[in-house]
């Protein structure tokens, strides 16, 4: 489990790879200036309930890892994250859209053939 320390003094612990998405979101709207609200829920160990935080420019965020490698990203769940973050409920935690794969997911349709007949167009049937 990763941290998410906001403002030095907010703290909130999220599994590496979802912290890894979060901070891809986070720092892409950061970098362009971006100001945005964060929501999580809390455990229950801390009393349940959710917290909210106010992402801006210029706000103390870190992202501390316990595990050392980086974890791969997945463009749905950025893509999903990036939609929550510019919203007007701001960014909040989902879970990981199960990945499209085309190949195992679609039937292959036969492909039919059909005439198409050659009838003049109705602009050039006017002239």
């Amino acid at each position: 489990m990763g941290k998410f320390i906001y403002d030095g003094n907010t703290k909130m612990e999220f599994e590496d790879r979802l912290l890894a998405h979060l901070q891809a979101v986070i720092m892409a709207k950061v970098r362009r200036g971006e100001s945005f609200p964060f929501t999580w829920k809390d455990d229950i160990s801390t009393g349940g309930g959710r917290t909210t935080v106010y992402i801006h420019p210029h706000v103390s965020l870190v992202f501390k890892y316990h595990g050392s490698r980086t974890p791969q990203l997945s463009a749905p769940w950025l893509h999903a994250l990036t939609y929550n973050a510019n919203s007007g409920r701001g960014l909040y935690v989902i879970p990981e859209p199960e990945e499209f794969t085309p190949r195992e997911s679609m039937q292959r349709e036969e492909m039919v053939f059909r005439e198409v007949p050659n009838e003049p167009m109705a602009a050039d049937s006017q002239r």
